[in-house]
């Protein structure tokens, strides 16, 4: 049997990050425009940052999916009409859509983009993915909710050109398919409309009625209780069974994440779909290399969320909100000049430490600061000042687009 080719669909919230994803071994991105996208506190695309992004993307063969994915209200619809007209001229490849509305309007003004319906439609079962493929849906985005049981009985009973995008890597919403009311009930900020304010990871305690303004504490851990939060979603080691379910492409989460994190994700995952695809026993030996990588970036403990059936207290959530960060991120290499490294600073570095060239084809290469310069050629001994533009001679060399990282004690 022929094993399935999924596409890898990374995160970008910014033309940067858009360009590691793709150099790091994106086939799709991701992205939102200033508005009717649910990730309205990303830093999201201007419409020249969008139209640079789709350019670069496509010369280096990937695609641009850009999310449209808000549930609308009446006054939203005549601005998201002007914005699909936007679109259209831009032409991204797909558009990632969860209302209606919506839908129908990106289906008169740019037909000739692709609809994928997100995942905050609700998509749990094989009639409704036959109900969006008649209205002219290309692809559907799994709740995810789904067990792989589930995704692969939506696999035989739709039509084999349809296509099935589901989650592979990233937080965990605690909702129902995302459909959070939390942050409106608290904040009055809606999270259907790209305002969440993230309650799921506050500090609560208990409050007896007959008792008010006395404050019990829920204990987890030394911590404290995080009662809604969840583990982070990784199935890298189950890759096999994500094709063997059919499905086409596989959609890392976190459009709010930083290069390094979208690089280490993007990178780990490229090489064990490959690694799978050449070679089944490849990609089982070298499962150690990727868990060592995918453990590089913050993220929180892991779980293979609902694919194998509902998660038990323990392999699913409610654990503390600390991140584990093992490496910090220092800065993308660009332009050379006179063998010095253009870069816009991230986090302090200093001469003489020792730091990381994290490249796309797998090395990550320790090397020794030797030089920092600013912009006007000054010399200086670190670099404080975060997006501060430099250059830095790291005796060795580097490429554009390499990430620089420092190891975390």
């Amino acid at each position: 049997m022929n094993k399935r080719r999924p596409e890898l669909l990374i995160p970008a919230s910014s033309l940067e990050v858009l360009k590691t994803a793709v150099i790091f071994g994106a086939d799709a991105v991701y992205i939102g425009g200033e508005a009717f996208g649910l990730r309205a506190k990303a830093k999201n695309f201007s419409k020249e940052d969008m139209r640079a992004g789709i350019e670069f993307a496509h010369e280096h063969g990937a695609r641009v999916h850009v999310t449209v994915n808000i549930l609308a209200h009446n006054d939203d619809l005549e601005g998201v009409s002007e914005y699909l007209h936007e679109l259209k001229e831009m032409g991204p490849d797909a558009l990632i859509i969860a209302d209606p509305a919506i839908f129908d309007l990106a289906g008169e003004i740019c037909p000739s983009i692709d609809r994928h319906i997100s995942t905050q439609a609700n998509n749990t079962n094989y009639g409704t993915y036959r109900f969006w493929r008649r209205l002219g849906a290309k692809r559907v985005v799994s709740a995810r909710e789904l067990s792989l049981d589930e995704i692969r009985e939506i696999r035989r009973q739709i039509p084999d050109e349809m296509e099935i995008e589901s989650f592979i890597h990233g937080a965990m919403c605690i909702s129902y398919s995302g459909r959070c009311l939390l942050s409106n009930y608290f904040t009055g900020r809606d999270a259907n409309q790209g305002a969440c304010t993230h309650p799921c990871r506050w500090k609560y305690s208990i409050v007896e009625e007959t008792r008010p303004g006395e404050y019990m504490p829920v204990y987890e851990n030394e911590r404290g209780t995080f009662i809604f939060n969840s583990k982070d979603l990784c199935m890298i080691e189950h890759i096999p069974e994500m094709i063997g379910a059919g499905i086409d492409s596989f959609k890392i989460e976190g459009r709010m994440k930083t290069a390094l994190y979208v690089a280490t994700v993007a990178r780990t995952y490229r090489k064990a779909i490959d690694d799978y695809l050449e070679d089944e026993a490849k990609y089982r030996a070298n499962m150690p290399w990727y868990l060592d990588q995918i453990s590089n970036c913050t993220y929180r403990q892991f779980t293979t969320g609902f694919y194998f059936g509902k998660p038990d207290e323990t392999s699913q959530i409610y654990d503390n909100n600390t991140y584990v960060k093992e490496y910090t991120y220092l800065g993308i290499i660009g332009d050379e000049k006179d063998g010095m490294y253009r870069i816009e600073q991230r986090n302090k570095f200093s001469v003489g430490e020792k730091i990381e060239i994290m490249k796309p084809d797998g090395r990550n290469i320790i090397v020794t600061v030797q030089r920092i310069m600013d912009e006007e050629g000054n010399e200086q001994e670190s670099a404080p000042h975060p997006k501060q533009v430099l250059y830095v001679d790291l005796g060795g060399k580097a490429d554009r687009y390499d990430i620089l990282r420092r190891a975390e004690e």
